[in-house]
C-alpha cells in the first residue's frame, strides 16, 4: 500500500475511534459508483446548498410587504413611481446593496439548475430502472421533491411583485377559480380577499423561506438515508453483482471528488450570475392589475402549464348555475394531477406487469434493453417539450413572422401525435440497437481486411470485442440481462463511451 493509502487508512481508523456510531467504518467505506450519470443527484444537492446560502443572505434585505411606497432609489427610470414595498426592496437589493444583484441572480440561477438537476436525476432513474424493489419509496420521495421544488420555485419567483411575476399570480388565481364549487373560496383564502388583495406576498414569504425549504431538507435527508441503507445501483460489469456494490469508498476518494464538484457547481452558478442576466425586474416594472408584460414567459419548469393553458380551446359548461371552465380546469388542475399520479404509480405498475415484484434489483438496465419503458419516457419528454413550446407560441409567431393561430393548431396536433410517434420510433430504435449489438458481440468487430476463401469467395476478418460501454452485455450472451459477468477476461470498461 502506498504512503497516501496508509495515511488515509489511519485517518479512517481515527474517525472510527471517535465516532462509535459508525464503528467499523461502514459509512466511511461505503462504495459509490463513479460513472458520470450518478452525479446528477449531487448537482441537485449542491445547487440546493447554494440556494440556502444565497436565500439566507437575501432575507436580510427583502421586505415581504404589499404596502404602497414611492420609489426613490438609484434606478432613475423608476424614481417617483408607486410600487409595493416588496418590489422596492428588490430594486434596493439590485442597485443599492453591495453585491446584491450578484446574490439575487446566483439565487435565481441556482433555482433553475436545482429543478433541472432533479428532473434529469429522475429521468436517469427512470430509464435505468433504478426505481424497482427495494427503491420504490425513494422514487416516491424523488417525485415529491420535484413537486415541492416546483412550488418553491413559483413562490420565490412571485415574491418581487414585478409585472411578470404578478401576471403569473393572476394566472394562478384563475386556476384556483376554475376548481368547481370551492374555487372562489380557495382563491379568497390564498389572496386574503378580492384579487389582488394585500396579503399574497406576506403569505408567500414564510412559505418560500420556511415551510417549503423545511420540507425539501427533510425529504433530501430521508432520501440520502435510504441511499446509504439500500446502497446505490450500479451498471453491469465484471465483479458487479446483485449482492455487492463496486465503486469509490466514501472517504477519502468520494468525498474529495464530490467536494470538488460542489466547488465547481458554486463557481459556475456565481459565474452565470455575473455574466448572464436573469429576471431583470426593473425592465418589467411594478405589478399593476390592469397591465400585462408583452411576451410574458414563466420560468421553464412551469412553462408546460402555460403551454397547456394556451392549447386547450375555450370550452365551458353551465351546470346548475355554475360555470365549469374546462379550458383552465383540464390543463392546469387535471393534467398535472394525472401526470404526478402516473409518476407515483409507475414503479408499482411496471413491476406487476413484468413480474419483477418479488426480487430485488440492484443492477441498472440500459435503456435500449427496455424498449417499452424507454419509449414511454421519450414520449413523455416529447409531450413536455410540445407544451413548453406552446407556452411561447406568441414569441415563436413574432420571431418567425407566422400566424399564432397556425402555430397553436400545429402544436395541438403535435400534443396528440408527437408522443405516439416518439414512442414507436424509440421502441424500434432500441430493438434495432440491441440486435446490432448482439450480432457484433457474436461475430466480432470488422477489421477492414478482406481475404479470399479457398472456394473463391471473399470474407471480412473480425476481431473479438474488447471494449464495452458500461452495462453492455458480454460473453456468454445469457449473462446480458442477469448481470452475470463474462468468464473471458476482457479489457476494462471505458467510462462514458
Amino acid at each position: 500500500m502506498s504512503r497516501a493509502g496508509r495515511h488515509a487508512e489511519r485517518l479512517v481508523d481515527a474517525v472510527d475511534a471517535r465516532l462509535p456510531v459508525i464503528e467499523g467504518g461502514p459509512l466511511l467505506r461505503k462504495a459509490f459508483p463513479d460513472h458520470w450519470s450518478f452525479l446528477l443527484g449531487e448537482l441537485a444537492l449542491y445547487s440546493l446548498l447554494v440556494l440556502i446560502v444565497t436565500g439566507v443572505w437575501l432575507t436580510l434585505f427583502f421586505q415581504p410587504e404589499m404596502r404602497e411606497v414611492v420609489y426613490s432609489g438609484s434606478y432613475v427610470p423608476l424614481q417617483g413611481v408607486r410600487m409595493s414595498a416588496a418590489f422596492d426592496s428588490t430594486l434596493s437589493i439590485s442597485f443599492d446593496v453591495r453585491g446584491g444583484l450578484l446574490m439575487r441572480q446566483t439565487h435565481h440561477w441556482a433555482a433553475l439548475v436545482f429543478v433541472a438537476a432533479i428532473g434529469a436525476h429522475l429521468l436517469r432513474i427512470f430509464f435505468t430502472g433504478a426505481f424497482r424493489r427495494p427503491r420504490e419509496l425513494n422514487w416516491v420521495i424523488g417525485v415529491t421533491l420535484f413537486a415541492v421544488s416546483l412550488a418553491e420555485g413559483f413562490a420565490g419567483y412571485s415574491l418581487p411583485d414585478d409585472l411578470l411575476s404578478g401576471t403569473g399570480l393572476r394566472i394562478a388565481q384563475g386556476i384556483m377559480l376554475s376548481i368547481p364549487v370551492v374555487g372562489t373560496y380557495v382563491a379568497f383564502f390564498v389572496f386574503g380577499g378580492q384579487y389582488p388583495a394585500h396579503d399574497i406576498i406576506t403569505r408567500l414569504y414564510p412559505l418560500h423561506v420556511l415551510l417549503l425549504p423545511g420540507v425539501l431538507l427533510a425529504l433530501v435527508a430521508l432520501h440520502l438515508m435510504l441511499v446509504v441503507y439500500l446502497k446505490h445501483t450500479q451498471w453491469r460489469g465484471p465483479g458487479h453483482t446483485q449482492r455487492n456494490a463496486v465503486g469509490k469508498p466514501f472517504f477519502p476518494q468520494f468525498t474529495g471528488s464530490s467536494g470538488g464538484l460542489a466547488v465547481i457547481v458554486a463557481g459556475v452558478l456565481v459565474l452565470l450570475a455575473g455574466i448572464a442576466q436573469v429576471n431583470p425586474v426593473w425592465n418589467y416594472g411594478p405589478y399593476r392589475p390592469d397591465q400585462v408584460s408583452t411576451a410574458s414567459q414563466p420560468d421553464w419548469y412551469v412553462g408546460f402549464l402555460e403551454g397547456a393553458l394556451r392549447l386547450v380551446p375555450p370550452w365551458e359548461t353551465n351546470v346548475a348555475g355554475h360555470t365549469l371552465m374546462w379550458n383552465v380546469l383540464l390543463p392546469a388542475v387535471v393534467l398535472p394531477g394525472l401526470l404526478f399520479a402516473a409518476l407515483y404509480a409507475y414503479p408499482f405498475v411496471e413491476q406487476r406487469l413484468t413480474g419483477e415484484w418479488s426480487a430485488e434489483r440492484h443492477l441498472c438496465d440500459r435503456p435500449r434493453e427496455r424498449p417499452v419503458r424507454t419509449g414511454l419516457g421519450v414520449a413523455g419528454t416529447v409531450w413536455y417539450g410540445v407544451l413548453l413550446l406552446a407556452g411561447g407560441n406568441d414569441v415563436i409567431a413574432q420571431t418567425f413572422r407566422v400566424s399564432v393561430n397556425a402555430i397553436t393548431w400545429v402544436l395541438r396536433v403535435a400534443f396528440v401525435l408527437a408522443p405516439v410517434v416518439a414512442f414507436l420510433v424509440t421502441r424500434w430504435l432500441c430493438r434495432a440497437l440491441t440486435a446490432a449489438e448482439t450480432e457484433r458481440l457474436a461475430e466480432g468487430v470488422p477489421t477492414g481486411r478482406i481475404r479470399q476463401s479457398v472456394t473463391g469467395g471473399y470474407e471480412t476478418d473480425h476481431e473479438p470485442v474488447e471494449t464495452f460501454r458500461p452495462g453492455a452485455p458480454r460473453r456468454p450472451l445469457t449473462g446480458a440481462r442477469t448481470g452475470t459477468p463474462s468468464r473471458t477476461p476482457r479489457a476494462p470498461e471505458r467510462p462514458g463511451r
